[in-house]
């Protein structure tokens, strides 16, 4: 039997919904909004209200933003001529902090995964290949995550637009800055070998 009112226990449930957030946090968290005043309250509602409301696909690369095109699509300075292909609309995120790249993105929205039941149509390749059909790309970089998934995803790339003679490259993997040789698995210190550079 729970010790909290059923409303509260309704809202902790459903922060426990949200990735990451166990039964701990769940219940913190709902005990701030609780303790929050009305106003702040009300402010959170409208921003995840006002987020789901406004936010659409970008029609060209199929992140998640206000406008359509998106921000990055819609920027003279980016370079349309080298695509990103990321799997999450989180990985572009993660690709912006850099500050180095300039080009453009593409959101395949997941990764192929016959375990998982996902296939090639089930995320965003056919986009993809359109976008590639216009001659003005000339360098996909594939930034699928580093796991068997997002390999397989690169591979299969790989296959499709190479024969379209645009250059196809893959993001390097291997040791993290700070981290030691003797704790880094096997699979990772082969990467970093292959992916060595010249210095």
């Amino acid at each position: 039997m729970s010790i909290y009112s059923p409303s509260i226990e309704k809202l902790i449930e459903n922060f426990e919904k949200l990735p990451s957030i166990g039964h701990k946090t769940a219940t913190r968290l709902a005990f701030y909004m609780l303790n929050c005043s009305d106003e702040s309250a009300k402010e959170f509602i409208d921003a995840i209200e006002s987020a789901r409301k406004n936010l659409k696909y970008c029609s060209i690369c199929f992140n998640i933003s206000d406008t359509d095109p998106c921000m990055i699509c819609a920027n003279p300075k980016r370079d349309k001529s080298i695509i990103c292909v990321v799997e999450d609309v989180k990985d572009i995120i993660a690709m912006e902090k850099t500050h180095e790249y300039k080009g453009v993105y593409h959101v395949l929205h997941g990764s192929i995964s016959p375990m998982n039941g996902i296939g090639p149509d089930d995320i965003k390749i056919k986009e993809l290949l359109t976008r590639l059909q216009t001659g003005e790309v000339k360098e996909v970089i594939l930034a699928t995550n580093p796991r068997v998934e997002g390999e397989a995803t690169a591979m299969y790339l790989s296959k499709l637009i190479k024969p379209l003679g645009i250059k196809v490259t893959r993001i390097a993997r291997g040791i993290p800055i700070g981290g030691d040789l003797e704790y880094t698995d096997e699979i990772t210190l082969l990467q970093a070998l292959e992916g060595r550079m010249e210095i």
